[in-house]
């Protein structure tokens, strides 16, 4: 029963993030779309509404919920160790950061947008740093994997931010016709 719920656990921890890999590059392109003449507009941010809730209420939340759900399960079957004290910090975190997504999410369902596609852009990192950094210590299962863990999501956070800066300059070059 224990490697059914584990594997049960881990799908809906991978549709969980697909979801919120997916809606962060949805936010974007609303509000890239934003920016377009009333008619273009009016379509674009039309069909990307429906995406966003279906995705967001039908496949995001569910499986959020779901690995709570199961992960609690599991935690009652399998006791609490040392180093699982941090990946539930980490995991706390990322509950954290899915409320932030359903915040924008709210905005923009009221037509408002606060954030930049730029600011998405890097918003959108923080699921890939939170990914790395809990798979790592489920895998290894030491608390002392969180001091190389944490070296880890610097570096990893460095290099994202170059490549993001490096993404805008090109972006840049190419609307400037250059």
């Amino acid at each position: 029963m224990y490697l059914y719920l584990k594997a049960l656990h881990i799908i809906f921890i991978v549709t969980w993030f697909s979801g919120m890999f997916y809606i962060v590059r949805l936010y974007i392109y609303n509000t890239e779309a934003n920016e377009k003449p009333e008619y273009e507009r009016k379509v674009l941010q039309d069909q990307l509404a429906i995406m966003i809730k279906r995705l967001w209420l039908g496949i995001t939340w569910p499986s959020a919920l779901l690995t709570l759900c199961l992960g609690l399960w599991l935690l009652h079957i399998y006791g609490l160790q040392n180093w699982l004290w941090v990946k539930l910090g980490f995991v706390a975190g990322l509950y954290i950061y899915h409320l932030s997504l359903h915040y924008i999410y709210r905005q923009q369902r009221k037509g408002i947008f606060r954030y930049t596609s730029m600011q998405l852009r890097i918003w959108n990192e923080a699921a890939t740093i939170f990914l790395v950094t809990i798979v790592i210590l489920a895998m290894v299962k030491t608390s002392l994997s969180w001091v190389w863990g944490l070296f880890g999501l610097l570096s990893l956070m460095i290099v994202f931010y170059i490549a993001i800066r490096i993404y805008q300059i090109i972006r840049q070059n190419e609307t400037q016709g250059g």
